[in-house]
């Protein structure tokens, strides 16, 4: 899993897989998950800090199950 965040343009984007994206599909305006052939590959949110998704609470909590 890697996560990065873009500090100038407010967006996050987690990566769960380096596997192919199949289908991308947008869950609200600032929300987009991509799907890869075996589930979620990644999901990158815009205005992340404006949202509160960032910074992550719990980023640790997910890294730790991740691995």
């Amino acid at each position: 899993m890697r996560i990065r965040y873009d500090d100038q343009d407010d967006i996050l984007h987690i990566e769960f897989s380096k596997e192919p994206i199949v289908k991308d599909v947008s869950h609200s305006w600032n929300v987009n998950i991509g799907y890869a052939a075996s589930g979620i590959a990644e999901i990158t949110i815009l205005d992340a800090k404006v949202a509160g998704y960032w910074p992550l609470e719990n980023a640790k909590d997910l890294l730790a199950s991740a691995g």
